[in-house]
């Protein structure tokens, strides 16, 4: 046991002893103790799904009564001397119970999940309540004596109490413990995000059955225990309002700390006994306090502690996250676990997946060799990720069949499909974001470890598991930051935590879904030199739309358009064939910027920063930030990841939080920035990943958009005119937005900008992701609102940016380390390098 489960254990200890000492200085009695002890081992394994696995249970009162009318008809029918056996049988059955009902509810997920345990607990009420010859009925089921166990006598208040606690003590151990196992923070990744927690090869299903066994096995004990400090079982603990009151106990405690339930639980103890020599109704008041928890602190009485300690120790505040990276020292250290692995190749036959009336995939054969780089490329929309999923399990393939060497993929889950040697990252980076970047990592790591299921080992005791993620950490190169939240980093650092996640499994076969979108240039050469070295070990099945990396790095591409295989070959083949370069490559960079002519500037100015700070909570992430936009002015924001770039553009529209200084827009000075209330102001957001609204329609996307930003004196873009610029979203007006190519929802995305109010705009990426001819496009559309609008943009296309922009902002650890005209480092490639590093 370690240092700190010592301590807590100790403190737990302390507690018990002290408890009914403090109740009885309050008048109040060892039966009230009790029922603190019960109630909070409730708490405790409901905390369990809620608070660890992210499952509400809106009837687990039905496992406290189950267990309690259990302990009585055990008692009273089969073991009348016997106190232990009746109790440890009540147990048994809840669990063998809880089994049964886990395996069917637990095939339903969200509010399903939660109906289903509410219609659960109102059947058990209803049977408890009208089932007179078994239960007792509406009188309840008496006559339950406290036997001796070991020749002590139960029935002294005290003696029972330290039973009680006895029990509490062990079980309160072994759930700390649990916390701290490989089954434990399994139960967090599924709570963070299930869908990822099985395509890094766990078996999700498994894990949830075992905690809802567990959780109702405990609550099960609680109830037994009751029944034996009450002498009598009642339905109504097993009624909807006992559920809803042991839902109350752990959120007024904490759900995501593991003390809070036992917190909780004496809380609501103290404001019954209390309250109710008062009045009737304190349940009323009881639900008046709950509501001002959720509202007000929705992480409980252990969030208000918290607080409390900040006002005496106040919170350090720290730099970006990715500021603390140290990038690796050893370019060639390549981590043991990928070495030795056994080559496999990937055979895909007349795969094929329809959507409705869509072809997303059109019987497509494909072989990724056992080694080597095989690139997928194809524009927006030609189907590469709906490949990818079907290959990877997240959908089944409506015809054909996959293999893994000789073994069959067909109809495999992910986690199986990942176990087999097959694991993937995903082109929106997937990653458990309330988690740091080491426990990510070490998640992954932890799904081929056979301990991986284990209760009672501690997951930092497993020698293997932590050695191969401290190697992990060094390999892509986050050493420094592994400390760092996932969703404190910024897009491109989550880009490659997400590859890691992907090879933490050991995978023979690695699909990478554009790894590459959202790097800085840097970036973007270290992760391609590494893509390049591991397919020397293992077969790599790669997406990326630089096309310029592809043919460098690949051995074979294959070409998709429309969902079937265009062509596949070479980088000499594949360049030179006119079909490709047609549909696909486009007219290039050097092309595009050469289409840019210098726009004259007006004097007035749009947009003005003076002396900006902002922070994503303790972390001080922009520092003292000045600069004017004039109108019709572009002005592109580089630098490397993490510098600060996006949030530059969230905290001009206030989704990120300002420290200091003022922001200037359309006469009014902004010292802390409202998001609804900046749209309204005119600034207009692309974000970065299009964020469109799903199920919707273009047209309703651009209804929205127009809806709170046109109002009197709005210069918003009528339809007609958004047309003229996208000539594409007339054909799509009426289409899902989510069915459409990532290039064409990136159009939507700008429209539903245009159509409010603008005074600013501001293109967070907005060619990331995009093939080369969809880049044309949206470049194209971009350089038509030049001269007619204030733009920031930010974009890891250097070349695209600097040509779109008459000035160039450049930030380096939060702060501004370059300003001045953006031609001079567009056609200065040396002065480029020394401004931008790159």
């Amino acid at each position: 046991m370690s240092s700190s489960e010592l301590k807590k254990m100790a403190l737990i200890a302390l507690g018990l002893v002290i408890l009914p000492m403090v109740l009885d200085a309050g008048g109040l009695t060892y039966s009230t103790a009790v029922d603190c002890l019960v109630l909070a081992l409730a708490g405790l394994a409901l905390n369990i799904l809620l608070g660890y696995t992210g499952l509400v249970s809106f009837g687990h009162g039905a496992w406290f009564g189950i267990g309690a009318y259990a302990m009585g008809i055990f008692q009273l029918r089969f073991f009348p001397q016997s106190t232990l056996v009746p109790l440890v049988a009540a147990v048994a059955l809840v669990a063998v119970v809880a089994l049964l009902v886990g395996l069917l509810i637990l095939r339903r997920r969200g509010v399903y999940f939660s109906l289903l345990t509410l219609a659960f607990g109102a059947l058990c009420f209803a049977v408890a309540y009208r089932w007179t010859a078994l239960t007792g009925g509406e009188n309840g089921l008496g006559g339950i004596e406290r036997r001796a166990v070991f020749g002590i006598d139960l029935d002294a208040s005290v003696n029972f109490y330290i039973f009680v606690a006895l029990i509490a003590f062990v079980v309160i151990g072994f759930l700390l413990r649990l916390t701290q196992s490989p089954f434990g923070h399994v139960l967090t990744a599924i709570r963070e995000n299930e869908v990822r927690t099985r395509f890094v090869g766990f078996d999700v299903d498994s894990y949830k059955l075992l905690a809802f066994v567990l959780s109702a096995a405990i609550t099960g004990l609680a109830g037994g225990l009751s029944v034996l400090g009450h002498r009598i079982a009642s339905a109504e603990t097993m009624s909807l309002a006992f559920s809803g009151e042991l839902l109350a106990i752990v959120l007024i405690g904490g759900m995501r700390s593991f003390t809070g339930p036992i917190f909780g639980a004496l809380f609501y103890i103290l404001f019954r006994e209390y309250l109710s020599m008062y009045t009737a109704n304190w349940l009323l008041y009881f639900g008046l306090v709950f509501i001002f928890f959720i509202l007000v602190t929705p992480s409980g009485l252990t969030g208000v502690w918290q607080r409390l300690v900040r006002l005496v120790i106040p919170e350090k505040t720290t730099g970006a996250a990715m500021g603390q990276r140290v990038m690796p020292a050893d370019p060639d250290f390549f981590p043991s676990f990928l070495t030795g692995r056994d080559a496999a190749a990937l055979a895909c036959v007349g795969i094929s997946k329809h959507f409705g009336g869509i072809k997303a995939v059109d019987d497509v054969n494909l072989n990724v060799a056992g080694k080597g780089v095989h690139a997928l490329i194809g524009p927006n929309g030609a189907g590469k990720t709906s490949l990818f999923n079907l290959i990877s399990g997240m959908f089944p393939a409506d015809q054909g069949s996959l293999a893994l060497d000789s073994a069959s993929l067909n109809g495999l889950g992910p986690d199986r499909i990942c176990a087999s040697g097959l694991a993937r990252s995903f082109q929106i980076t997937n990653l458990f974001k309330g988690l740091t970047v080491r426990e990510n990592l070490c998640l992954s790591v932890l799904s081929r470890d056979p301990h991986r299921f284990s209760i009672w080992r501690r997951l930092d005791a497993l020698p293997d598991t932590q050695s191969q993620t401290e190697e992990l950490v060094r390999y892509l190169g986050v050493q420094g930051m592994e400390g760092a939240r996932a969703e404190d980093l910024s897009y491109g650092g989550q880009r490659v935590v997400d590859m890691g996640l992907a090879l933490g499994a050991a995978p023979r076969i690695l699909l990478l879904d554009e790894p590459l979108a959202g790097l800085a240039a840097a970036e973007r050469d270290r992760i391609g030199r590494l893509i390049r070295k591991l397919g020397d070990r293992i077969g790599i099945l790669l997406v990326e739309h630089d096309v310029d990396r592809v043919f460098a790095m690949a051995d074979t591409i294959t070409v998709m358009n429309q969902g079937s295989v265009l062509v596949e070959g070479d980088a000499q083949r594949v360049r030179s064939d006119p079909q490709v370069r047609e549909i696909y490559i486009g007219s290039g960079s050097e092309a595009l910027a050469a289409k840019v002519q210098p726009a004259a500037l007006q004097d007035d100015v749009a947009l003005r920063v003076r002396n900006l700070d902002a922070y994503y909570g303790k972390s001080h992430i922009l520092s003292d930030i000045s600069f004017e936009a004039r109108k019709g002015e572009v002005i592109a924001v580089l630098g490397r990841n993490g510098a600060g770039k996006s949030t530059l553009l969230k905290t001009l529209l206030g989704l990120a939080r300002m420290g200091a200084g003022s922001i200037d827009i359309a006469g009014k000075s902004m010292a802390s920035p409202i998001p609804e209330a900046m749209a309204r102001l005119g600034i207009a957001f692309v974000p970065q990943g299009r964020r469109l609204f799903s199920g919707l329609t273009v047209k309703d996307n651009l209804m929205l958009g127009r809806l709170k930003r046109s109002e009197k004196g709005s210069n918003g873009w009528p339809d007609e005119e958004i047309f003229k610029i996208f000539p594409r979203l007339k054909e799509r007006y009426n289409v899902d937005a989510t069915l459409l190519s990532g290039g064409e929802q990136q159009m939507v995305a700008i429209a539903r900008a245009l159509v409010g109010h603008v005074e600013v705009l501001l293109l967070d990426e907005p060619f990331e992701g995009l093939s080369p001819a969809m880049i044309e496009e949206v470049f194209n559309a971009i350089l038509a609102l030049k001269a007619r609008m204030t733009i920031l943009i930010v974009d890891h296309n250097l070349d695209l940016a600097l040509a779109l922009s008459d000035t160039v902002l450049v930030l380096d650890r939060g702060k501004v380390a370059h300003q001045g005209e953006a031609r001079e480092l567009l056609v200065n490639l040396e002065f480029r390098q020394e401004k931008l590093w790159v």
